[in-house]
C-alpha cells in the first residue's frame, strides 16, 4: 500500500521578495506537518513518498503537477494526503448559465498571473480515485468571503494575528461585490451546514478545514514561531492521540487546542459516515 503526500505553503507570494500578499506561518506549518507525519509513521520523509512545495516553487502549475502525481496508480488502502497552508479567496462561479453561486480557491504563488485553484480543479483532480483509497485534505487557509476584510491587528495575548485571505482580482471578485446575496459554495464540501463535523455522502476523501466557511483561518506566533493556529493545534493534538484516534474525536481534539489558544475559528471536519469514525489515515 502507498503512502503519498504533497505539501504546500506559501508566505512569500509573487513577486518574489517584498511586494506580494505575504504571509510568515505557512512554511512552517508544512515544516511541521511533515515532521508529524514522518515522526508517526504515516508518510516517510522521502523524496518518493512526500513532496514539498512552499513560496516559489507552489506555482499553480506546480501544485496541479503534484496532486496528479498523487492520485496517480492510486490503489485502494493508499494512504493519500494533501495539504494547504496560504491564502484562500472566493470569486463568482462563472461555469453555468446563470451567476448562482461562488467557487472557493487556494491562492498559488503566482495566481496573480496563472489563476487561483477552485474547487471545480480539485475536484477533477481527485475524481479518479479508486473507492477505498484514504484521502485526506488539509486546508488551513480562509474560505469565505463574510468578514475577510477584518484584520485582527492582535489576539488576546498580545501577538500580531494575521487573517489568511486574499481579495480576488476584479474580473471575477466584481461580480460578489455587486451581488452579495450569491449563496456560498464550499471548497470540496457540501452546502447549508454549520456543525462542527459535517456528513457528505459520496465524499472520496475526508476534508479538514481550519475553519467554517463564514469564518477566517488566522496565523500568529505560537511559542515564539509563527504558525497557523489550525495545523499548530492538530499536530499538537494527533501527537498526543497517536493513531489510534478516530478522526471524529481528532477534530474535537483540535477544536478545543483552538479554543483554548483564544481563537474563535471552528475547525471543520467532512466526510462519509464511514470515514468519520474511522481511525485517522484510514
Amino acid at each position: 500500500m502507498a503512502r503519498k503526500a504533497l505539501l504546500a505553503g506559501i508566505d512569500d507570494y509573487a513577486p518574489l521578495g517584498p511586494g506580494g500578499p505575504d504571509l510568515r506561518g505557512c512554511v512552517n506549518d508544512v515544516r511541521d506537518m511533515a515532521h508529524t507525519l514522518n515522526a508517526l509513521g504515516v508518510v516517510p520523509a522521502s523524496p518518493g513518498s512526500m513532496r514539498i512545495l512552499t513560496d516559489g516553487a507552489a506555482t499553480r502549475a506546480n501544485i496541479m503537477k503534484g496532486l496528479a502525481w498523487l492520485v496517480a496508480k492510486a490503489q485502494p488502502k493508499d494512504t493519500l494526503i494533501f495539504y494547504y497552508s496560504g491564502h484562500g479567496s472566493q470569486v463568482a462561479d462563472l461555469d453555468g448559465d446563470d451567476l448562482d453561486g461562488r467557487d472557493e480557491t487556494i491562492c498559488p504563488h503566482d495566481f496573480a498571473t496563472a489563476g487561483m485553484i477552485r474547487d471545480d480543479d480539485l475536484r477533477k483532480a481527485f475524481s479518479a480515485l479508486p473507492a477505498n483509497a484514504n484521502l485526506d485534505v488539509f486546508l488551513d487557509s480562509c474560505h469565505s468571503g463574510t468578514g475577510t476584510r477584518d484584520l485582527l491587528p492582535v489576539d488576546e495575548t498580545g501577538n500580531a494575528v494575521t487573517i489568511r485571505y486574499v481579495e480576488p482580482p476584479l474580473d471575477v471578485g466584481f461580480f460578489i461585490e455587486s451581488n452579495p446575496h450569491l449563496p456560498a459554495r464550499r471548497l470540496l464540501r457540501g452546502r447549508g451546514e454549520e456543525r462542527q463535523v459535517v456528513i457528505v455522502p459520496g465524499l472520496n476523501h475526508a476534508l479538514w478545514a481550519g475553519c467554517r466557511d463564514n469564518q477566517t483561518s488566522a496565523e500568529a506566533v505560537v511559542n515564539g514561531v509563527v504558525r497557523g493556529i489550525f495545523t499548530y493545534s492538530y499536530c499538537r493534538a494527533l501527537r498526543r492521540a497517536g493513531l489510534g484516534i478516530t478522526r471524529r474525536r481528532l477534530d474535537a481534539l483540535v477544536s478545543a487546542d483552538v479554543k483554548a489558544l483564544g481563537y474563535g475559528q471552528v475547525p471543520q471536519l467532512e466526510g462519509t459516515a464511514k470515514t468519520i469514525v474511522e481511525p485517522v489515515f484510514t
